[in-house]
């Protein structure tokens, strides 16, 4: 398996246009895409100076492709978590065109100054170049950053590292994953079962049991580590 970085500018995209304007202005994506029918939202961080963070956002807001796009925490610190509806018809996503490949990709993909930064997971018989031909026809431009085997990688790879993670379902992954970005499990912070509800746009019970079984069974996924 091989770890390939790409640099991608997403033209016509907002993130792209408005990005140029703010370079200061990193967004982060810390949730996957949920939802059905034309409007899916996800959580993404932003983080930056706080003028440029809020004169962002209310451009990004008149953007044809955006519904809603309101910040779950204050405006402050440089750093915000915000709720972003979009009309999927109307949105091109490379998470999408990655997925239409069969493209494996990590999550928490970042862009910065108009440019999105992606690390793929291919295997030795998959086509990078065809992937990016594919992008590149779209109107991207797609910059190869880095393509490495996974055994030359210096740290351990990332994916055998985490293979217990196997067992969570999509949901448990997702509700999880929303907790640890959001300061969930952060030594005093203030975030709850249902601020994680509300940006997930589930009910606090339901929440409450994927998180419950997400922890589980990673908290056994790791006994089973340190026992070893």
């Amino acid at each position: 398996m091989r770890e390939v970085t790409l640099r991608i500018r997403h033209c016509g995209e907002p993130e792209h246009e408005i990005g140029v304007r703010y370079p200061d202005v990193t967004i982060r994506s810390a949730s996957s895409m949920t939802g059905q029918g034309t409007e899916r939202k996800r959580i993404n961080e932003f983080r930056g100076p706080s003028e440029s963070i809020a004169g962002f956002l209310a451009e990004f807001r008149e953007t044809e492709p955006v519904i809603e796009a309101e910040p779950l925490s204050p405006l402050e610190d440089g750093r915000v978590y915000v709720a972003i509806v979009v009309d999927a018809e109307k949105k091109d996503t490379i998470s999408e065109r990655l997925a239409d490949m069969g493209v494996h990709y990590r999550m928490g993909t970042t862009v910065k100054a108009g440019v999105e930064t992606w690390t793929l997971y291919l295997d030795p018989d998959d086509d990078l170049a065809g992937v990016i031909r594919t992008l590149e026809r779209a109107g991207n431009e797609v910059e190869l950053v880095r393509n490495v085997g996974l055994p030359e990688v210096d740290r351990p790879p990332q994916l055998e590292m985490t293979q217990f993670l196997d067992d969570l379902t999509r949901r448990q992954r997702e509700v999880l994953s929303t907790a640890i970005e959001m300061g969930y499990y952060d030594h005093g912070g203030d975030v709850g079962v249902e601020d994680l509800a509300a940006a997930l746009d589930l009910g606090s019970t339901t929440v409450w049991e994927h998180l419950s079984r997400a922890e589980s069974k990673v908290m056994s996924g790791l006994h089973e580590r340190i026992e070893s």
